[in-house]
C-alpha cells in the first residue's frame, strides 16, 4: 500500500499485513563545531559530511504543519539562534512532488528564492530518489541541501550551536541526563511520535488494532509517569519534552479522529492535560503552533485517509491557555540562570492564532 506524498511527506511503505513502516534513510550530514567557519565540508567514512557551524550560512527550512520539523523550530527559538540561522516555512499543503513555500509573496521563499522544497535536494542531488522531507538544513550560498535528518538536528542545535546561542539560554540535552533521555525518547519515537501514524496508516484491521493497544500503552505510560513529574526526565525542560510535544499538541485536532486514536482525547487525561498547556504557555512551545494550519495538512494532503479533503472546524483549543497547576509538581521550565526567550522575531510569528475554529 503507497500513499500519494510519499516523494513530498512521511515517507512511508507497508509491510505485507499492512503495518505502516516509515522510510527512515535521510541525508546523515551533521553540522560540527570543529570545522572552522568557512570551511568546506568534511567527508567522513560513511560517505557522508560534516558541515561547520557558522551563523548566516544556512537556512532551516520547516512547516508549521510538520511535527519532525516542529521539533526543530521550538529548539532553535528556546536556543534563541534566530539570528545565526534563518527559518523558511512551506504551506501546510503539498503535492506528490515537494512541500511548497505558497505562503510566502509570489510563491518563492524569499532567502533561497525557490518555489519548492524540491530544487534545493536537486541542486545537490539531481537523481535524489527518496522523500523531500522537512526539517531541512539549506546552505543560502549554493541553495543546496545539507541534511534533512531530523533526529540529529535537535541535538546539534543545541550542542554544536552552543557558541552562538543567546545568553541565558537551556542545556536541553545534559550530559548527565543524556541516558534517560534517549531511553523516554526512543519510547516516545516509537510508540508515540510513530505510533499515531501506523494507527493512521494501518492497511488492515489487524495492524490497526495492534497499533491502537500499542499506542495507548504508551499515552497510559506517559500520563502515570507526568502525575508525579513536571517534565519528562529530570526537573527541566530537555529534548524529551519537546519530541513529546508536538504529538501531543496535534493529538485532539487531528490524531483522534483522522488518524482513528480514539480511545479518548488528551483533555481528558489530567496529567498529559496538564503537561501540555504548561509546555503550550511557556515561549518557545505554543508561540510556534499554528493548529489551523496542522489540520490543513492532514486532511487535505492525506486524501487516501480523508478523500473529500474537507478540514473539520474545531475542536475548541482554547483551553491550552487555562491555568495547567503543574506548579506544584517537582521542576521548574528551566534551570537557575537560564532565561526565557524573546519575543518571536518579526516575520515568524503564527499566521493563525485562533484556537476556537
Amino acid at each position: 500500500m503507497a500513499h500519494e506524498e510519499d516523494w513530498a511527506g512521511d515517507a512511508k511503505n507497508a509491510s505485507p499485513d499492512g503495518e505502516f513502516v516509515r522510510d527512515t534513510t535521510y541525508i546523515t550530514d551533521r553540522l560540527t563545531a570543529e570545522l572552522a567557519p568557512g570551511s568546506a565540508p568534511r567527508p567522513r567514512e560513511d560517505g557522508a559530511f560534516d558541515w561547520p557551524v557558522e551563523a548566516g550560512r544556512y537556512r532551516l527550512i520547516g512547516a508549521r504543519a510538520c511535527p519532525w520539523a516542529h521539533r526543530t523550530i521550538i529548539t532553535r527559538r528556546l536556543l534563541g539562534l534566530e539570528d545565526a540561522i534563518s527559518l523558511g516555512l512551506a504551506g501546510p499543503t503539498h503535492d506528490k512532488r515537494s512541500w511548497r513555500f505558497d505562503l510566502d509573496p509570489e510563491g518563492v521563499d524569499p532567502v533561497l528564492r525557490i518555489p519548492r522544497l524540491q530544487d534545493a535536494y536537486l541542486a545537490r542531488f539531481p537523481e535524489y530518489p527518496r522523500g523531500i522531507t522537512v526539517p531541512a538544513l539549506v546552505e543560502v550560498a549554493s541553495g543546496k541541501v545539507v541534511t534533512n535528518d531530523f533526529p540529529t538536528i535537535p541535538v546539534d542545535f543545541n550542542d554544536q550551536w552552543r557558541g552562538l546561542a543567546r545568553e541565558g539560554a537551556p542545556d536541553l540535552y545534559p550530559a548527565e541526563l543524556r541516558e534517560e533521555i534517549d531511553a523516554v525518547s526512543k519510547r516516545v519515537y516509537t510508540e508515540v511520535n510513530n505510533g499515531v501514524y501506523r494507527c493512521g496508516f494501518a492497511g488492515s484491521q489487524e495492524a490497526y488494532e495492534s497499533a491502537y493497544h500499542r499506542l495507548w500503552t504508551a499515552l497510559d505510560w506517559l500520563e502515570e509517569r507526568l502525575s508525579e513529574s513536571r517534565y519528562l526526565v529530570g526537573g527541566h525542560i530537555t529534548l524529551a519534552d519537546i519530541y513529546l510535544y508536538p504529538t501531543l499538541v496535534r493529538f485532539d485536532p487531528v490524531y483522534h479522529g483522522h488518524f482513528k486514536a480514539s480511545r479518548n482525547k488528551i483533555t481528558e487525561m489530567p496529567a498529559l492535560w496538564g503537561y501540555l498547556r504548561d509546555l503550550w504557555q511557556t515561549p518557545g512551545f505554543g508561540d510556534t503552533t499554528d493548529i489551523l494550519e496542522i489540520k490543513q495538512h492532514y486532511y487535505a494532503v492525506h486524501t487516501d485517509v480523508n478523500p473529500t479533503g474537507v478540514v473539520p472546524l474545531g475542536p475548541d483549543m482554547t483551553g491550552l491557555n487555562t491555568p495547567h497547576g503543574r506548579e506544584e509538581l517537582p521542576g521548574t521550565p528551566f534551570a537557575e540562570g537560564v532565561t526565557l526567550p524573546g519575543p518571536v522575531p518579526a516575520g515568524e510569528e503564527v499566521k493563525n492564532p485562533d484556537l476556537s475554529a
